[in-house]
């Protein structure tokens, strides 16, 4: 007897089974003959016969007879009755078993078997039909036919049923023939039920597979006729059409990409009788526009650049000694980095030109974006697309300008930014000029984030004092000091003369205009740190000269100094110079402004009165504050003077009333004046100072040093005195100013007193 060992197969009594030799190896390596016995034993798990136990079989077994084996090693088998498995012992690969006969009950008569075999075999039969391989189904049909009883149906179906082992094992553990032909037919209907659900499924799939592939087919036949028109006729390339091949050329990322596309279908949908049709046409133009790919680095020569900086500004040294640097930086990186760059001067220094020069040394594209007097937020991020008119804000604009992902962007006058209802420009260019964030900065209308940290940023403002203090500081402050007066004359001679007569149209040897010309208009008929006003007044000399040789003079015009009033048509300008006589009371001081550096007078009476202070001259809240604190100094200095500012009124007056005047530096001037009138002594009109002043007597130190400066020596001053603590500054002001100044560092008022002969 052959103990065959299976695994999730139906086999029930009396029935034919036919089985290849490598299916049952046990029939063909036991040399399984003709009238052998076997004994088929179900197994809960499948498992190799070296691995089984007792406990892998089920409790009962079916008994077979082999029919026949054939040269090819296939096996006929008729089953016979069910048996119990009372014990199983599995050693090294052998099974034996002790049997015992299980009882059936035929509870079901031979015809209505036949009845119910027959109705299962015709569904299969029918289900056969639905398949489009017509000759299969003539083999299955005859195969079919050859099925003698429903047992034979459900095992030859065994691996197609969709039920489980377990249950598989139950139709074998029935004992009435009435309940196993039952869960017989049970898993027959489900089986072909599946199958039917499966064919409708894929019958469905094929025809949705079919409207798909039809479809892409007539998309892509679409698209080549389109193709084909757009090539013969580029002018009446529709729009849908040109935005397609611009948003796929551009280089988007992921997420502009997927914006763009979404944008595109619903301007097809819309149509272009539509009134949102611009707006969205708007759109795709400004995204598709932009340039969305990274550019590579160029190496910068430093040579080079250094070359440009100086053919394009003269003087300024350490602000292009500090450009060199931040360009050596991001040649040895290989990318955008270093500080953001923030240029303070006065109008007219060369700021914004500057930015210029850089693009150029860089090789990159140049955009200029002004933002004095921005109020909205929305200037900068954008407006959102759900309002009427909605506009980029203007750093996208200016990229879109430059046409490349990496400019040299120059933000002008931030410090003229404005806070209001629409929120703070300030706040929203916080996230432009971070580094770490600007990699990802959304502008609201775009709605998709783009990337800022390539593009050199470079901002100016005239004073710091308005910029907030977190924007502030993100920059690195670099400060234009203005330019000497033989430094507005090598700009006049080298640049601003050359190109004003460009402008206008005059050859250089139709007009010639003296050095002494030059200095004449830069010492009387301009007073700026800057250049842009004697700018100004070249642009009005070429203009008169212009009109004389179109009149029909046609030699050459020598400007001389005598002739600038006929030529500028104005006076000359009025400077504070030092005064020429000296009395009591009155000092030089030295006053910053935006425009530059001046010299200021402070004036000092005593009026018969009940001890008032008078202050003229339109001063702000820190200058009545050091004439407070000057005031108090003096009287503790001399307690003997006591009743001259109890029986009189100190009026203090700084000329130019009209003119508002402000800020922390006056202090060591009025303290001075206050002390000349009370002791009677004058003080040089060749002397100027600049400082504040504690009500301990120490001299404070005071900002704007270079221009002040300047100013002194445009008024003839010789000797100034600035604050001890002030030395370092000396650094940034030019050697020629130093050269025609005596400075002199002072700690205290004493020593300013001591100094001035006061005391």
């Amino acid at each position: 007897m052959i103990i065959v060992p299976y695994y999730n197969i139906v086999i029930v009594p009396e029935i034919s089974l036919y089985f290849a030799g490598e299916y049952f190896k046990e029939i063909t390596q036991e040399k399984g003959e003709q009238g052998q016995n076997v004994v088929f034993l179900m197994l809960k798990e499948d498992k190799s016969r070296e691995t089984m136990q007792p406990d892998d079989f089920y409790p009962i077994g079916i008994t077979g007879t082999i029919e026949a084996v054939d040269k090819e090693g296939n096996v006929k088998i008729r089953t016979g009755s069910r048996v119990n498995i009372d014990s199983v012992d599995a050693a090294n690969g052998t099974i034996e078993a002790t049997l015992s006969k299980r009882q059936d009950i035929e509870d079901l008569t031979q015809e209505e078997a036949a009845k119910r075999f027959d109705n299962a075999r015709t569904a299969f039969i029918q289900s056969l039909q639905n398949t489009q391989n017509m000759q299969f189904t003539l083999l299955a049909r005859n195969y079919v036919q050859q099925w003698e009883s429903l047992g034979e149906l459900t095992a030859t179906l065994s691996y197609q049923l969709t039920i489980s082992n377990e249950e598989k094992y139950q139709i074998l553990a029935a004992d009435t023939l009435s309940e196993r032909t039952e869960r017989m037919e049970q898993a027959i209907y489900q089986y072909l039920e599946a199958e039917k659900i499966k064919k409708e499924a894929a019958a469905a799939q094929q025809s949705q597979n079919e409207k798909v592939y039809r479809e892409q087919a007539i998309k892509k036949q679409m698209e080549f006729l389109q193709k084909e028109l757009d090539e013969m006729h580029p002018e009446n390339i529709s729009d849908v059409r040109k935005f397609e091949k611009k948003i796929e050329e551009s280089g988007m990322n992921e997420t502009a990409h997927a914006e763009a596309l979404k944008v595109l279908n619903r301007m097809k949908q819309e149509g272009q009788d539509s009134h949102e049709y611009g707006m969205l046409y708007d759109y795709l133009d400004f995204v598709t526009t932009l340039s969305w790919k990274k550019e590579e680095m160029k190496p910068v020569d430093l040579k080079e650049a250094r070359k440009i900086l100086d053919a394009d500004h003269f003087g300024l040294e350490k602000v292009k000694r500090r450009i060199v640097q931040q360009l050596a930086v991001m040649t040895l990186n290989q990318k955008q980095s270093g500080s953001i760059l923030l240029f303070v001067g006065a109008p007219g220094t060369g700021k914004t030109s500057i930015g210029q020069s850089i693009a150029k040394a860089l090789g990159r594209e140049y955009v200029r974006v002004s933002l004095g007097g921005i109020r909205d937020e929305a200037e900068i991020r954008g407006h959102r697309r759900t309002y009427v008119g909605a506009m980029p804000g203007r750093i996208m604009e200016g990229i879109k300008r430059s046409g490349v992902s990496n400019p040299v962007v120059v933000l002008d006058e931030v410090d003229k930014l404005c806070k209001d209802y629409g929120g703070d420009p300030s706040s929203a260019l916080l996230e432009v000029l971070d580094p770490e964030q600007n990699s990802y900065f959304t502008d609201h209308y775009m709605n998709v984030p783009y990337d800022l940290s390539d593009v050199l940023f470079v901002c100016t403002a005239n004073t710091t004092d308005t910029i907030q203090e977190p924007l502030l500081n993100r920059m690195e402050v670099i400060q234009f000091p203005g330019y000497t007066a033989s430094e507005k004359f090598q700009i006049a001679k080298r640049h601003l003369l050359p190109r004003a007569m460009e402008e206008m149209g005059i050859h250089q040897e139709k007009l010639k205009v003296s050095d002494s010309t030059l200095r004449t208009i830069i010492s009387d008929y301009t007073m700026e740190a800057g250049v842009r006003g004697l700018k100004k007044r070249l642009d009005t000399l070429c203009r008169a000269a212009a009109v004389r040789l179109v009149e029909g003079n046609n030699r050459c015009i020598l400007v001389t100094p005598g002739q600038l009033q006929k030529y500028l048509d104005m006076k000359p300008l009025l400077h504070d110079h030092m005064l020429e006589q000296q009395q009591p009371g009155v000092v030089t001081g030295l006053a910053w402004t935006q425009a530059g550096g001046e010299i200021l007078f402070i004036e000092a009476l005593f009026t018969k009165g009940k001890g008032n202070v008078i202050i003229t001259g339109q001063l702000g809240d820190v200058m009545k504050e050091s004439v407070q604190i000057a005031v108090s100094l003096v009287k503790n200095r001399y307690p003997d003077k006591a009743e001259l500012f109890e029986k009189n009124d100190l009026h203090i007056h700084v000329p130019s009333g009209a003119v508002p005047k402000d800020g922390p530096s006056a202090g060591i001037t009025l303290t001075t004046a206050i002390v000349s009138l009370v002791t009677g002594k004058t003080v040089s009109p060749k002397i100027a100072m600049t400082g504040e002043v504690s009500l301990r007597g120490c001299v404070m130190p005071i900002g704007g040093l270079p221009e002040k400066l300047m100013a002194a020596v445009r008024a003839g001053i010789k000797t100034v005195f600035i604050p001890v603590e002030n030395e370092n500054d000396l650094d940034e002001v030019p050697l020629e100013v130093k050269k025609s100044l005596e400075i002199t560092p002072v700690h205290t008022v004493s020593d300013v007193l001591e100094k001035t002969g006061l005391c």
